[in-house]
């Protein structure tokens, strides 16, 4: 390359020295270069040793942890020997024998120590068994290595402290020696009383030996108490001087909320009282804890009527669930009860060991009294007066439903009645009113005002008939029929009921068990509680809602779950119908089923809605419930349930039903009646209609009066009478007269339920016309008894 280069100089310029020149500059250049390389130092190569792996085992070796070495691959390399020990090489972190979710975390520390370098883990359950550590680790992972291609673990048990075994080392060692020489007597008792651990001092004033043995024995058997309630050794009896016992429960605070008091042991530390032997001081705190393992609310106050403490159940009772007690008793109860509370506790303080009882009402609960017990007590020291308060909310609650349900049992005997009475008062109008029609013609000047008397008399024997059902005498025709077939048969009716801008949604169960009930009034049920839910959605303001009714299938296992106090266990086809409207405030939702209760505006609810509902379903047998939240809640609306029992069919009362109803018989008009009844005006309305309709009608004013007309020989082809009458009643009188005409048929005139009068009456071939009924009414059951023979 040189010669070559030289050639091409010595070609270009033409002169042989400047090629020459060229051609020596090259040589020494490339001297001096080569004297430099071989003159540089060269650098050094690191050369590793391959690793030794007994050497990093050594440096992991720890006694207190498990420490293992893991590869990229997940494979383990090296492990300490508590790891050996407690999980095996079998299989390496993360794979070790932890619950799923321990696994999980485990795999995720592993991922976070890959790509950040440390992670750990904690509350891992599982795994090796240590002492203390009752199945919990924690884990800590750290990447490592030339290549940083290894992971180190270190998994620790978690130990978890017991404050009772540590007393019991504690009093048996250093620190019980601490205590004897100041003057203290310690000793860690069990549950049961037995003594697990005492200090020197302990044992030298209760044995008289210092190294005796007292574990196991039995802590109050050392103790002995005088008439004051003075506590003493036993050994030294009054000899010595009076205790005072500190009572000291051992407990793990981080657990507390979840054990059970009673079984904790306790630290009974002893120090001398210093009180002479002519006063009375007993150990407050050994009182307190006994009072509080108690069920019973107990709470104990100074002579100045100050609280010395209060348990938990005193607590809870006075509605302080925050278990802190106030200052005074009367600050527990209402203004008015606060000076007769406080005078009390001042008196049972100063006087006499007495008892009493007094009524006061609490802050939490000012309108329900409760039963405060007072007991002034001597020898206990600062205590001197007993404070006990039961928790009756339960007797409470329990209280109000059965005056709820007595008062509504009542209500209910009232409207009975009223609507009975007025039942006769209506029948003579209608009556009157047919009989008036029956000689005025449409056009008639007259004609227009007695339909509309009898128009409103119809309207008032409606609101009777709703009377009549909420006091559950209202006559019922009961079928065995499905709930869906009902809902679909009134859903058309609904829809123009709602409006448009209330949708009607409805849904069904399968398998529905068939009920027996009226179905008009079942009918009449979901038209009233439909009509209230439209008043609620449009009352809320926009208009707008839902209305839904749903059947429901309800197993007795379903009702057992419920724990209800009301519903019996028993297989039910349930009715739920829910709106969306405003709710029922709290305060109203009792009363709702109240006859004449209503929130509505004067003129637009007469307040007998749900009150008919209510009469209706029971009277059917079944059972309604209201639940309801007031907006703006989140689902805030009304819900009714109905549970209607499952019908079962009886196969043997079915011939005996079909051969109880007679044959129909050839019958050509006319007949000889018995009219009994005590109202003049329903008497003489029911005689002039039978008399229209081709009877011949003997009238008597009471049930004497027509048993004498049967006793005097008449013979009579079917006697019509009232039920309730003076002197002699209808069933008394029918008693009597079937003794002389057996086959006498007889017709009952009666504003009371069908069902009710046949249970009381039980004769037969009795039949049944409702009150109030018209002229046609009345001459078409006649007939129709007649034409049955």
């Amino acid at each position: 390359m040189l010669l070559a280069s030289a050639g091409l100089v010595w070609f270009v310029s033409g002169q042989p020295l400047i090629a020459a020149a060229y051609a020596g500059g090259l040589v020494a250049l490339g001297a001096i270069g080569r004297v430099l390389i071989r003159t540089r130092t060269p650098a050094p190569v690191a050369e590793f040793a391959p690793p030794d792996w007994s050497v990093t085992q050594a440096a992991i070796e720890r006694s207190d942890a498990a420490v293992s070495i893991t590869d990229r691959a997940g494979r383990l390399v090296c492990a300490n020997s508590r790891h050996e020990e407690w999980f095996g090489v079998a299989t390496a972190p993360p794979r070790l024998a932890f619950d799923p979710g321990a696994l999980e975390r485990l795999d995720r520390a592993a991922r976070a120590a890959w790509r950040d370098g440390e992670a750990s883990a904690e509350g891992l359950e599982g795994g090796g068994v240590v002492d203390g550590a009752n199945g919990r680790w924690r884990a800590d992972v750290r990447r490592s290595g030339r290549g940083e291609d290894f992971l180190i673990w270190t998994l620790s048990p978690v130990i978890r402290s017991d404050a009772a075994a540590e007393a019991v080392r504690a009093i048996g060692g250093k620190l019980g020696k601490v205590l004897g020489e100041a003057g203290l007597q310690a000793a860690v008792v069990a549950p049961d009383g037995a003594i697990l651990s005492a200090n020197a001092s302990f044992v030298q004033r209760a044995t008289g030996d210092a190294a005796a043995t007292l574990a196991g024995s039995s802590f109050v058997s050392h103790l002995r108490s005088d008439e004051a309630d003075r506590i003493y050794f036993a050994r030294e009896g009054r000899k010595g001087p009076a205790l005072r016992l500190v009572h000291l429960p051992l407990f793990d605070p981080d657990t507390r909320a979840a054990s059970d008091p009673a079984n904790d042991p306790v630290a009974m530390i002893l120090l001398e009282s210093g009180v002479g032997e002519g006063e009375s001081q007993a150990g407050i705190p050994q009182i307190e804890a006994l009072l509080s393992r108690l069920p019973l609310g107990l709470a104990m106050c100074e002579r100045d009527g100050r609280f010395l403490f209060a348990n938990e159940a005193f607590l809870r009772a006075a509605g302080h669930d925050d278990r802190i007690a106030p200052p005074y008793p009367s600050d527990l109860v209402i203004r008015e009860d606060k000076g007769a509370l406080a005078d009390a506790v001042r008196r049972y303080a100063q006087g006499s060991p007495a008892a009493g009882d007094m009524a006061v009402r609490l802050r939490t609960a000012p309108e329900d009294p409760v039963t405060l017990s007072i007991a002034g007590v001597r020898g206990l020291g600062e205590g001197a007066v007993l404070l006990s308060l039961k928790d009756s909310s339960e007797e409470t609650r329990l209280k109000r439903q059965i005056a709820q349900a007595t008062k509504m049992q009542a209500v209910g005997q009232l409207a009975g009645g009223v609507a009975h009475d007025f039942n006769n008062v209506l029948t003579a109008i209608i009556g009157f009113c047919d009989l008036m029609l029956l000689r005025h013609t449409p056009g008639d000047s007259d004609y227009d005002d007695i339909q509309q008397i009898r128009a409103n008399s119809n309207r008032a024997a409606s609101l009777t008939r709703q009377l009549l059902a909420f006091s559950r005498q209202q006559t019922l025709r009961p079928q065995v029929l499905q709930l869906p077939d009902v809902v679909s048969d009134v859903s058309q009716m609904l829809k123009r009921l709602l409006g448009e801008r209330i949708a009607l949604a409805v849904d069904h169960d399968r398998d529905l068990g068939a009920v027996r009930a009226d179905k008009t009034q079942l009918e009449q049920v979901i038209v009233n509680l439909a009509v209230n839910a439209r008043d609620a959605m449009i009352g809320k303001g926009d208009g707008a809602g839902t209305l839904k009714l749903a059947t429901r299938r309800v197993t007795a296992a379903q009702v057992r779950k419920m724990k209800s106090d009301v519903l019996p266990v028993a297989d039910y086809t349930a009715l739920i119908v829910s709106d969306t409207g405003g709710g029922i405030p709290p305060e109203n939702l009792g009363k709702i089923f109240e006859p004449f209760f209503t929130t509505k505006e004067l003129g637009k609810g007469t307040g007998l809605g749900l009150s008919t509902v209510y009469g209706i379903v029971k009277q059917s047998g079944g059972f309604v419930f209201a639940e309801s939240e007031t907006a703006p809640a989140p689902h805030s609306g009304t819900t009714f349930s109905i549970y209607l029992p499952v019908h079962v069919e009886d196969q043997q009362e079915r011939p005996a039903a079909a051969a109880a109803t007679p044959a129909p018989a050839a019958w050509s008009g006319g007949g000889h009646v018995l009219l009994v009844e005590d109202e003049d005006t329903v008497r003489i309305v029911a005689e002039r209609a039978l008399v229209r309709a081709g009877f011949t009608v003997v009238a008597a004013r009471d049930g004497e009066e027509g048993l004498e007309r049967v006793q005097a020989g008449e013979a009579f082809d079917l006697v019509v009478s009232d039920v309730v009458m003076p002197v002699m009643d209808g069933p008394a009188m029918a008693r009597e007269i079937r003794k002389l005409a057996p086959a006498l048929p007889f017709l009952f005139m009666s504003g009371y339920a069908e069902e009710q009068l046949r249970r009381e009456i039980d004769i037969p071939n009795m039949h049944f016309l409702p009150k109030p009924f018209s002229v046609a009414q009345i001459g078409e059951a006649v007939e129709g008894v007649l034409r049955r023979g």
